[in-house]
């Protein structure tokens, strides 16, 4: 039997999902999404129901497949280069934020205990090739 749809890709938030279906549709692709209007009620079960499913028509999935392969999933500096890895010059980098000093966990206290957002938070890069952390200046 064959299928009228296909799943080519699964996000945990319909933002992430609502932002490749805009570009999917720019290219002429018909999208729908699955389980969205579920998550956006209770975001707490997207886990639980497997996220929010991008589907494609059948005859688009390769041309789907294609186009959110060239959306960078790596970071890019201000000038939209990739950012490089300093140990490994790959640019598969991920920035995340990170507590790991007297200083940012004194702020997550003070932020948890107050209801106030944290006013310290420090970023850093992260290769995921090499594992290198580093900051950019």
């Amino acid at each position: 039997m064959n299928e009228t749809f296909s799943t080519v890709a699964k996000f945990q938030y319909s933002s992430e999902a609502q932002i490749i279906k805009g570009r999917l549709e720019s290219e002429g692709i018909e999208v729908f999404l699955q389980d969205n209007l579920t998550i956006d009620t209770d975001p707490l079960v997207s886990n639980a129901i497997g996220g929010v499913k991008l589907k494609v028509l059948t005859k688009d999935k390769e041309a789907a497949l294609h186009i959110i392969d060239e959306i960078s999933r790596y970071s890019l500096d201000d000038k939209g280069d990739a950012v490089l890895c300093p140990n490994c010059s790959k640019n598969k980098i991920v920035l995340y934020s990170t507590i790991k000093d007297f200083k940012s966990l004194m702020a997550f206290l003070v932020g948890f205990l107050f209801g106030t957002l944290p006013f310290h938070t420090r970023y850093k890069y992260r290769c995921e090739d090499c594992k290198t952390e580093f900051s950019i200046k």
